[in-house]
């Protein structure tokens, strides 16, 4: 079913995204503009090993590979896949295989080098042809061997060797100083090497690669970078011959930087943020939009982010950093949209336009369309031509954990920004066929939005290893979230935490074991259902320490999906059946207070961390485990131990949590409380076992003015708002037309009306509140339970059942009861086995910011928990 958007950085070349199963559907790229290819179009027929070759709707008769100028041939028989090579392909069971004749094995290095065919007589005397994908064959052939190769430029006593695996290449030369040096081919690995003199550091260098690209149907010499490039020249036009170890790259105090108290997963609390939004706007900065803002101690936003880190903020997620393909990297390229913004009514269409026009060609993106995966973006540097992009990088590093914050890198191996001939394709024109996931007809699957990569193939795996240690080793982040996960094989993300398990402050300078993983488990596209191999997805990394995001319970608090047509649908936090608003779509009164408590079962399960087998009862009066409450056909629960599972109830993805909330509340709802149902959904998951994420800014109310998916909305619309005399972004026009024009109708009143606008008072308000909820949680350890039997055993939910009152969460937890009112009414929880139980608000509530909470009371004699209208309050015993 379909029930999440997830939004990505993609350039009118690559264009958003709409994710299936908890992730997105997403628009493919145009067809790249190269020629028509000579023969098939078509690669039904697949190499997957030496011995044999799987060909979809051939005939079960002799059959022959066919190769080079003079059509030399390998002979297939009939034969049929063993159990070793049904496990590793079980999307090719049902198709006839081949086995490669003895006498011609030999020839598959030669073959593999060139135009390749399968081809075969069929029944009526004809001859069908097809091409032939081999990164399979490649794998068996090469990965062994190569997969323990150093790529890219690797330093020895001040000399560079650079090196490339590229078996299918028939020649490999370096480009360099305008001239061209031969490179060594090693049979054993298909890695091309050369080592150069001293003098080659920092020099600008290209490979030029011969090699057979089926996708235009000829041999053909590229000029490309080198997919283990440690640094570039602007716009990626040149790799960069880079010793990431010089002293010249290392800021003062790097090797002696000093991180904040590593937290553990299942007790991190995430802020998310943009590096360009993070700054942009903000006119106490002095590097507005680059990595060096971090390093602005006194700006407004590092005073913000201190104040979180401060109240028990632990990381920042910083979206997409690495090299992507599409904004101009220099300034002076960079279009700007040239219209007076500020002067369009709230409503109108006219922002959108204006940021339209200049969208393909501003410096705004996402950065989910890479280009190269290990190497800093150069729009965020000060100068994007050279090394400033490394030094700056590490200042940012410096900057946040300065701050009392440890940084997680957002990174995109699912998918490359294209494939084939492209300019923008690095992988596909040195290896043509391997890096990209093929479907079974030889075209790349797009199911992730763009080019897919196929991490199940050894060297690519070997490349998400590799990078992701490198930016540990070399630029000491401190956590990885990994975009659709779910499109990785299970093995390749445990592989990555292997590998980071190894690093040592001792041999690395990074404790490897304190870094943190997670990322989109969403099951669906090509792999879905472990089609092809055992996905990273939700169900598949429960018991693995690396989280997955948690799409049920942020869904119940929000309400319907981000796919409804009428975005008023409701949910626990937004007024359903408790504070309706007129949409039809939520139903008769009856079904949305049926849907409400199922919501609320979803939230406990939720709290708990998202547990499988933790047993409770329902809000039918039935005992269950979480695993059994259903979400969408799926099991809600799903996780093995708290910090499976990562809670948040708004992300970069879909609307704002404030714009959610401005399309779901009745309009009538003031500013006061819709700030305190923000309060109350961010709680949901402050207070969950489990770490939890929240996006940047929605403790200040931040809105993107209703837009759904704003990779490409440019800085108008994206900009946080530090200062609230700036607002918090509502009100800034229509939302752009590509991805919002259906909302249009439901989205222009709410923008006209001043009442949504929320004043200094209310932001500053929303803030605080939402820090005594972090200063909570960081104090209380009973939010920290290490295993599923501990939070089992601590936490309980005493009041679920039939008689449990819509849109009143009650929550046991040691000695906490937390009470979560959505309701517009004052709420009375009477826990009677608590009766004569001392219990007192909590310090820091009772004398906290919000004077409202402060008056949730309780009263001993009865056990019963008194707490205002839309309010989360957190009560302590003794």
């Amino acid at each position: 079913m379909l029930h999440r958007i997830r939004s990505a950085a993609r350039r009118p070349a690559v264009a958003a995204l709409a994710l299936l199963a908890g992730a997105a559907a997403l628009v493919a790229p145009p067809p790249a503009t190269a020629a028509p290819p000579s023969g098939p179009s078509e690669a039904l027929a697949q190499w997957i090993d030496r011995d044999t070759v799987v060909w979809k709707g051939a005939e079960h008769t002799a059959a022959q590979l066919e190769f080079g100028s003079h059509a030399a041939r390998i002979r297939l028989v009939p034969g049929t896949l063993s159990p070793a090579e049904r496990l590793a392909h079980p999307h090719l069971t049902g198709y006839p295989a081949f086995t490669v004749d003895p006498r011609d094995r030999g020839l598959a290095p030669t073959a593999l080098r060139g135009r390749l065919l399968a081809a075969q007589r069929t029944a009526d005397g004809g001859r069908a042809t097809t091409g032939v994908q081999i990164p399979g064959v490649l794998d068996d052939l090469y990965g062994a061997r190569a997969r323990h190769a150093t790529l890219g430029p690797d330093f020895h006593h001040g000399r560079p060797t650079l090196t490339v695996w590229a078996p299918t290449a028939r020649t490999v030369a370096l480009e360099l100083d305008g001239r061209r040096v031969p490179m060594r081919r090693d049979d054993t690995t298909g890695v091309w090497r050369v080592t150069g003199a001293r003098d080659w550091a920092g020099k600008p260098y290209r490979y030029l690669v011969t090699v057979w690209a089926p996708t235009v149907g000829k041999t053909v010499t590229n000029k490309v970078t080198d997919p283990y490039s440690t640094a570039l020249t602007a716009d990626s036009a040149r790799s960069l011959v880079t010793d990431l170890d010089a002293p010249e790259l290392a800021p003062p105090g790097w090797s002696r930087l000093a991180k904040p108290a590593a937290v553990p997963l299942r007790r991190a609390r995430i802020q998310e943020l943009q590096i360009r939004d993070f700054s942009a706007e903000d006119r106490t900065s002095r590097h507005p939009g680059r990595y060096l803002a971090f390093t602005d101690r006194r700006s407004d936003g590092m005073r913000h982010l201190a104040s979180l880190a401060r109240s028990g903020t632990s990381y920042v997620h910083l979206l997409p950093a690495f090299d992507f393909a599409t904004t101009p990297e220099r300034p002076a390229d960079q279009a700007r949209p040239g219209c007076d913004l500020a002067s369009y009514a709230p409503d109108s269409d006219r922002q959108q336009d204006c940021v339209a026009k200049t969208a393909a060609h501003d410096a705004y993106n996402w950065g989910y369309d890479p280009l190269h995966y290990t190497v800093p973006e150069g729009s965020y540097a000060s100068d994007p031509d050279g090394t400033a992009r490394t030094v700056e990088f590490r200042r940012m590093v410096q900057g946040l954990n300065g701050a009392g914050l440890r940084a997680v890198m957002d990174v995109v191996y699912n998918h490359t920004a294209a494939s084939g001939q492209d300019p923008h394709s690095v992988l596909d024109r040195i290896v043509p066929g391997y890096y990209q996931r093929l479907l079974d007809d030889g075209g790349v699957a797009t199911s992730t939005c763009c080019s897919g990569t196929a991490p199940e193939h050894t060297m690519m795996g070997k490349l998400v290893v590799d990078s992701v240690v490198t930016w540990a080793k070399e630029y000491k982040v401190d956590g990885f979230r990994f975009d659709l996960m779910g499109h990785h094989p299970k093995a390749n993300i445990l592989a990555v935490r292997k590998a980071l398990d190894a690093l040592t402050p001792a041999k690395d300078g990074v404790d490897g074991k304190k870094i943190i993983l997670y990322g989109e488990g969403w099951n669906f596209g090509e792999a879905a259902n472990d089609a092809r191999f055992v996905q990273a997805t939700q169900r598949n990394m429960a018991g693995t320490g690396i989280a997955t995001f948690n799409d049920r319970a942020r869904d119940a608090v929000r309400g319907g999906s981000p796919f409804d047509a009428d975005p008023r649908v409701q949910g626990f936090a937004s007024g359903l059946y408790t504070d309706p608003n007129s949409a039809q779509e939520n139903g008769s009164p009856a079904e949305q207070r049926t849907r409400l408590l199922h919501y609320q079962d979803l939230l406990k399960v939720g709290l708990t961390g998202n547990l499988a087998d933790y047993t409770f009862t329902d809000s039918t009066g039935h005992r269950v485990k979480g695993s059994g409450i259903d979400y969408n056909g799926t099991p809600a629960g799903y996780a093995a131990a708290p910090g499976d599972a990562l809670a948040y109830a708004d992300a970069h993805d879909n609307e704002t949590l404030y714009d959610a909330l401005a399309y779901k509340l009745p309009p009538r709802t003031g500013a006061a409380d819709r700030a305190r149902m923000q309060v109350v959904a961010l709680a949901t998951a402050a207070l969950s076992q489990g770490p939890a994420l929240s996006q940047a800014g929605s403790d200040l109310l931040r809105s993107k003015s209703l837009d759904r998916n704003s990779f490409d909305s440019g800085d108008w619309f994206n900009a946080l708002h530090w200062n609230c005399a700036d607002g918090n972004g509502f009100g800034r026009g229509l939302p752009p037309a590509a991805d919002n024009k259906d909302k249009w109708p439901y989205a222009r009143p709410l923008l006209a009306d001043p009442a949504l606008r929320p004043g200094c008072a209310t932001i500053r308000h929303t803030a605080a509140a939402y820090r005594d909820l972090l200063r909570i949680h960081a104090t209380e350890p009973a939010f920290g339970l290490p295993t599923a039997a501990a939070v089992q055993k601590a936490l309980s939910f005493p009041l679920s059942g039939k008689d449990e009152t819509p849109g009143v969460l009650t929550m046991r937890l040691a000695n906490l009861v937390i009470v979560f009112n959505v309701t517009p009414q004052r709420a009375h929880q009477t826990v009677p086995s608590l009766a004569g139980t001392p219990y007192t608000l909590h310090p820091t509530q009772a004398h906290g910011t919000d004077p409202t909470t402060a008056t949730a009371t309780y009263t001993r004699p009865s056990g019963t928990f008194t707490v205002p209208a839309r309010t989360v309050a957190v009560f302590r015993r003794g």
